[in-house]
């Protein structure tokens, strides 16, 4: 499999899994901190497009804000995650393994592989799904399964 394709798969798979955790956020007594953790997956990812694409106000794009209402999330997910998913088929295989340039938010240049940045976003939202779903526990709910391998394996009949 191709690094592209990988890529492409782990969005989905992420897609698949934020999807989840949204169902529950929603059944939440307390929404809010899930709501800002949620919102700011996807503003971290509308934030790391924006400095590839060079957009001259990236630098200023905040990976907190906006935090969105609970009915907006699904939509603004969706519209980011079609973002990276158009784009990253876009690209080559070779196009993955340029180096890319950015002002970070602390006004400098940095560089980075371009592969490198897509990777980033699929942990970070694991990582975020994570503390999502810790809070879910500890509001009495039970989480569902968001396990990578679990929409992987088949039961043998």
């Amino acid at each position: 499999m191709e690094l592209k394709q990988y890529l492409i798969d782990t969005f989905k798979f992420n897609d698949y899994a934020n999807k989840l955790v949204l169902k529950k956020i929603k059944e939440l007594p307390e929404k809010d901190e899930a709501i800002n953790l949620f919102s700011h997956i996807i503003n971290a990812q509308n934030k790391w497009l924006a400095r590839i694409l060079q957009d001259l106000d990236a630098h200023t794009m905040s990976p907190w804000n906006p935090v969105y209402n609970l009915d907006e999330l699904e939509i603004k997910w969706n519209e980011s995650l079609k973002k990276w998913i158009d784009f990253l088929e876009s690209k080559s295989e070779e196009e993955l393994f340029e180096e890319i340039l950015f002002i970070a938010v602390d006004g400098e240049k940095w560089h980075t592989i371009l592969k490198d940045i897509p990777l980033q976003l699929n942990y970070h939202s694991i990582h975020h799904r994570a503390q999502i779903q810790s809070i879910i526990r500890k509001q009495g709910l039970k989480p569902d399964t968001v396990d990578y391998i679990v929409t992987l394996y088949k039961k043998i009949e």
